[in-house]
């Protein structure tokens, strides 16, 4: 079982709320975004505030996170209220269909951890399923409001396993957003890719293209790029 809370070095995470606990997708998405020029940033899906939370510490940027799950808005607002950027992170509960219709605002940055599991069985927690699913954030509704809601020079930057990914970023060129970083995340060196994190922007720019290994050739013997993209996070490193 996870535990109720989990410690970063400047804040803490509590979960005991949440379906969705701390996982790898949602650390190395808050590591990995680009946020050295974001002065407004948005969180979609934010779950516990994790990904706000990392990028409070990483930038100077006011953020705005969106939550449908109440239950999962409370846990997100008490660990923001806890840490030291609580000034600067405004949580929403609103689905964010609903949130990129009702908002003229413009940021520099979105991001998010979205619902994937398409076809596969549902979950028997319902709550757990609509983290996991994309019963209640389709690809297509993210696509549309960050292509409203990005400023000129913004970026999305999401996390997706591998085919989601290649797809999605197919789908985003036929409607204007181009894919400018793309880094293939691999458990091992002799494994297959499980996951795609991309950034995409409207203006079209060479793609950049790297792979990220997370553990070498023992379980917890993690490679060098993984300790130094989460060591100003993780208590281990």
């Amino acid at each position: 079982m996870p535990n109720d809370y989990f410690k970063f070095k400047q804040f803490t995470i509590h979960q005991d709320k949440c379906a969705m606990k701390v996982g790898t997708d949602g650390v190395l998405l808050g590591a990995w975004a680009d946020c050295v020029n974001a002065k407004s940033i948005l969180d979609v899906g934010t779950g516990t505030g994790l990904i706000s939370l990392m990028l409070a510490q990483r930038s100077s940027a006011r953020i705005e996170a969106v939550e449908i799950d109440e239950v999962a808005c409370i846990q997100a607002k008490e660990n923001i209220k806890k840490s030291l950027w609580n000034d600067r992170i405004e949580i929403h509960n609103i689905p964010f269909q609903d949130f990129s219709k009702s908002t003229n605002e413009k940021y520099d940055l979105i991001v998010s951890n979205p619902p994937y599991f398409q076809n596969s069985l549902y979950a028997p927690d319902e709550k757990r399923t609509d983290a996991r699913h994309n019963s209640n954030l389709k690809l297509d509704d993210l696509l549309n409001g960050a292509l409203k809601l990005l400023s000129e020079k913004g970026k999305l930057s999401i996390v997706l396993p591998y085919l989601e990914g290649a797809l999605f970023v197919l789908k985003a060129a036929e409607n204007g957003l181009y894919c400018v970083r793309q880094t293939k995340v691999l458990p091992k060196p002799d494994r297959a890719p499980k996951r795609l994190m991309l950034e995409f922007m409207k203006e079209k720019m060479p793609l950049v293209e790297q792979e990220l290994i997370i553990e070498l050739n023992k379980r917890h013997e993690y490679s060098e790029a993984y300790k130094n993209l989460t060591k100003d996070f993780y208590l281990a490193f």
